[in-house]
């Protein structure tokens, strides 16, 4: 199913680069496949897998790796696939290539949303597959407790659909993995703090009241993907199961960080999730190529700092982002939160593509100084006050019926302990050598940022 590497080690080379902030630390695993960041959209496209290769990167030459299980993930299957999304999609996508556009049956590129958003390119169904594999994997090591928290940076892509891609996301791992979850775990609590909403997990959710979703986007209705403005609660058995905080332009550390906290307390409180997933897009920050807020890196990682402290388990995954430096910044500085791990602020200097974190060359650089800030306190407090009203109509933790003989006993894929063993023995290689493999492949994709 998945390598794993475990160390114990906290020094790099007999040097400390980093403090721990904590007595306790969780166990906590990190899942990623390096062949995921060797796919390509296109020249022009904003999303670069490459930022997953430049996290990792940073999240090794900071001696992470040393304090996490760390597990290189095989490709979903096309039968974990199907647990959410079309038969017809899935066939669509495992065949359609550039090559083959021309042959395709007419209307195809209109019915599953293919243009500039979500192109056609090389080795897609392989690229959605890794990055839902290494969800699902992460979703497997919480329900079998072999971590208590679970990072996929290579994940979080929300917007896709039951039946076709959608803002750049063609599988929806998330789905894929609150979908394994709720077979153990009685309520998920799905945390967005994405620039855009997070249409694709709550619409996938919107009737049930075993996953309350939660998102923290701009809204103004014409901004992607147009959806998560107040009034959409849920419906059905899922009413006020759904929650949405429209944010404008310009929104800032306090006021983002003191509206989150305000909201996030009494919900967990109140809907005492057994599990939580946070998308932590890093489109949020300031000074994304698609962005419009201004939250730097601190206070995006404050709010995983934030959930971590319920001390319940969590899947972490990645999303948007498209500044790509940035990116591997913040992801590389929550995989320290979730750690319990304080980074130094220097990047350090053995790092490849060194020169794309000047001229600061600092893990924290300012963001926080592009755009006005129009979300008045006025506005804010509404909102606030709003998404309370919904909280109270929860009146506590929906029950759920969860017996023995209801859960099932054979994990998605249904491989067997020897097909596992196997697949481990065909993987076996030590950590130096994965890093070495990743930097000799992906050396020559530096203009991809």
């Amino acid at each position: 199913m998945s390598q794993t590497f475990s160390y114990d080690a906290k020094t790099v080379n007999e040097q400390p680069l980093f403090e721990f902030g904590a007595s306790y630390t969780p166990r906590v695993s990190y899942h990623y496949n390096s062949r995921v960041s060797q796919y390509h959209y296109g020249v022009r496209h904003p999303m670069k897998p490459f930022r997953l290769m430049l996290t990792d990167h940073l999240v090794s030459r900071y001696g992470l790796h040393k304090v996490m299980d760390l597990y290189e993930t095989r490709a979903a299957t096309k039968e974990e696939v199907l647990a959410f999304h079309a038969q017809d999609y899935v066939d669509f996508l495992s065949h359609v290539a550039p090559e083959n556009l021309n042959k395709l049956p007419r209307g195809s590129l209109e019915k599953f949303n293919i243009g500039d958003d979500c192109p056609i390119f090389q080795g897609l169904f392989e690229y959605s597959m890794l990055y839902a594999g290494a969800s699902l994997d992460a979703s497997r090591k919480l329900i079998n407790g072999q971590s208590e928290i679970a990072i996929n940076w290579s994940g979080g892509l929300h917007h896709a659909k039951k039946s076709n891609p959608s803002g750049f996301c063609y599988v929806n791992d998330i789905v894929l993995a609150i979908l394994n979850l709720l077979r153990y775990h009685p309520r998920v609590l799905y945390i967005d703090i994405d620039l855009h909403h997070g249409d694709g997990v709550q619409e996938a959710f919107y009737t049930t009241d075993r996953v309350f979703t939660v998102s923290f986007h701009k809204y103004n209705g014409e901004f992607f993907p147009g959806t998560g403005d107040l009034d959409e609660i849920g419906c059905s058995r899922g009413k006020h199961f759904s929650l949405n905080v429209p944010l404008n332009d310009g929104i800032d550390d306090d006021s983002y960080i003191n509206l989150f906290k305000s909201i996030i307390d009494p919900l967990v409180t109140s809907y005492k999730p057994t599990v939580i997933i946070q998308q932590c897009g890093a489109d949020s920050l300031g000074h994304d190529r698609l962005g419009c807020f201004n939250l730097n890196i601190r206070a995006h990682g404050e709010c995983v700092k934030f959930v971590k402290s319920f001390g319940i388990p969590m899947l972490c995954v990645g999303g948007g982002g498209y500044t790509p430096r940035n990116v591997s910044r913040l992801w590389t500085y929550e995989t320290g939160i979730l750690n319990d791990v304080l980074l130094p602020s220097d990047i350090p200097e053995d790092i490849p593509f060194r020169e794309w974190f000047g001229p600061d060359y600092s893990l924290h650089p300012v963001l926080d100084d592009l755009y006005e800030n129009k979300n008045s306190k006025k506005y804010l407090e509404n909102i606030r006050i709003r998404c309370l009203e919904n909280i109270k109509y929860l009146q506590g933790a929906p029950s759920v019926r969860m017996d023995a003989e209801l859960i099932p006993t054979q994990d998605l894929p249904g491989l067997t302990e020897e097909e596992e063993d196997l697949i481990r023995e065909l993987n076996q290689e030590d950590d130096s050598y994965r890093l070495e493999q990743i930097e000799k492949d992906n050396v020559r994709r530096g203009e991809l940022l």
